[in-house]
């Protein structure tokens, strides 16, 4: 309910992004620890350690690179930017590529 809320509330992609990945992963560990506690054996344990191992390897990735996406394609607010490290990353690249041809 939080990320639905958060997707609906917020106003560009970075931060809708925000509110979808943190209460997900939150939820799950939960639900996790909920099973865990029903269910008391090493196989449910090892189980959900690696499922939540996972989810903690890959979710913040796949923030990463729908992030960048989203700025790559121009869907982002930069009105709401604090500091926009990869726009200043992107022209000191073009800037490179420029010098070297």
């Amino acid at each position: 309910m939080a990320a639905g809320i958060g997707i609906l509330r917020f106003p560009d992609v970075l931060t809708r992004l925000h509110a979808a990945t943190k209460p997900q992963v939150l939820g799950l560990a939960v639900v996790l620890l909920a099973i865990t506690l029903r269910v008391p054996t090493w196989g449910v344990l090892s189980t959900v350690i690696l499922i939540m191992t996972f989810q903690l390897l890959t979710q913040p990735m796949t923030a990463h690179m729908l992030g960048r996406a989203a700025y790559r394609s121009d869907h982002v607010r930069r009105d709401l930017l604090i500091e926009d490290d990869l726009g200043r990353d992107i022209e000191e690249h073009d800037r490179e590529q420029d010098a070297a041809r």
